[in-house]
C-alpha cells in the first residue's frame, strides 16, 4: 500500500484556481444580498442579524473542522456563511456602534493583522496549504470571517465615505484585483502574500456589486429585490461548484510566508 508523505497530504480547503476565485467573488456578493435581506429586507436589524449569521457560522465551522476531508459544499457555505456574517457585523459596527465606515474600517483591518501575526508566529506561515490541522483551521476561518468583514467595511467607505459611488468602487477594487493579477503572473512576489491582499479585496468587490444590485436608483443602484438577487447568485454557486473543479489543495511541507 503507497502512503502519502506529510508534504504531499491533502489540504482542508480548496485548490486556489480561476474557479475558486470565481466562486469566491460570487459568495461575497451573496453575503451582501442575503446579508441585507435579513437585516432590511425582513427587518431582522444589524444586531440580530449578526447574532443569527454568528450562531449559523459558528456550527459550520465546527462542522469543517470535524470533517475528515475537503468537501466543496460544505466549505462554500462556510465561505457564504462568513460572508453573511460579514456583512452584519461590519453594519452593526459601521451604523450601530456610531463609528463610521473609517473607524470600522480600522477596526476590522486591525483584528484581521492581529489573527494573521497569532497565526504566523504559531506556525511559521499564513499558507493556506497548510489548513490541514484543527488548530490552523480555526486561525484560517477567524481570519477568513475578519476578511470578509473588513472587506464590507472597505467596500461602503469607498462608495459612500470616498465618493465614489458603487460603480466606482467596483471599478477600484476590479482595478486592484487586476493588479495582483499582473503580480502574480510576472513577478516574484509571496504567493501567500498575494493570496490575502486578493481575498480581502474580492470581498469589497462582492460588497460594492451586491449593493449596485439592490440599492435603490437615486443611491446608484439597481433596485433589484434583494431576496431574488440572492437566491439566483446562490443558484449560480451552486451550479459553479458542481461544473467546476473543487479540489483539494495540497499540504506543501515548507510553505513559505
Amino acid at each position: 500500500m503507497q502512503h502519502h508523505r506529510p508534504h504531499d497530504a491533502l489540504s482542508k480547503v480548496p485548490e486556489v484556481t480561476l474557479a475558486f476565485w470565481i466562486v469566491k467573488v460570487a459568495a461575497t456578493t451573496l453575503g451582501e444580498t442575503g446579508g441585507d435581506s435579513i437585516t432590511m429586507t425582513w427587518n431582522w436589524g444589524y444586531f440580530s442579524g449578526t447574532v443569527l449569521f454568528l450562531g449559523i457560522l459558528i456550527a459550520l465551522v465546527i462542522a469543517q473542522i470535524v470533517a475528515k476531508t475537503f468537501r466543496p459544499f460544505l466549505y462554500w457555505t462556510t465561505i457564504v456563511a462568513s460572508t453573511t456574517f460579514g456583512t452584519t457585523m461590519a453594519d452593526f459596527a459601521d451604523r450601530s456602534l456610531g463609528i463610521g465606515y473609517t473607524g470600522g474600517s480600522a477596526l476590522l483591518f486591525a483584528c484581521l493583522m492581529a489573527v494573521l501575526a497569532f497565526w504566523y508566529w504559531s506556525e511559521g506561515t499564513i499558507s493556506v496549504n497548510t489548513v490541514s490541522t484543527p488548530r490552523v483551521e480555526a486561525l484560517y476561518w477567524a481570519a477568513i470571517t475578519f476578511s470578509q468583514t473588513l472587506g464590507t467595511a472597505l467596500g461602503d467607505w469607498i462608495a459612500d465615505t470616498g465618493g465614489l459611488g458603487y460603480e466606482g468602487g467596483a471599478l477600484v477594487f476590479g482595478a486592484s484585483l487586476l493588479g495582483l493579477a499582473a503580480l502574480y503572473c510576472w513577478t516574484n512576489v509571496s504567493r501567500v502574500l498575494l493570496f490575502w491582499a486578493a481575498f480581502i479585496l474580492t470581498r469589497p468587490l462582492g460588497a460594492t456589486v451586491g449593493d449596485f444590485l439592490d440599492k435603490p436608483v437615486n443611491q446608484g443602484g439597481l433596485a433589484l429585490s434583494r431576496p431574488l438577487a440572492s437566491a439566483v447568485i446562490a443558484a449560480f454557486i451552486v451550479s459553479c461548484v458542481l461544473l467546476l473543479p473543487q479540489r483539494a489543495g495540497r499540504h506543501p511541507s515548507g510553505a513559505r510566508a
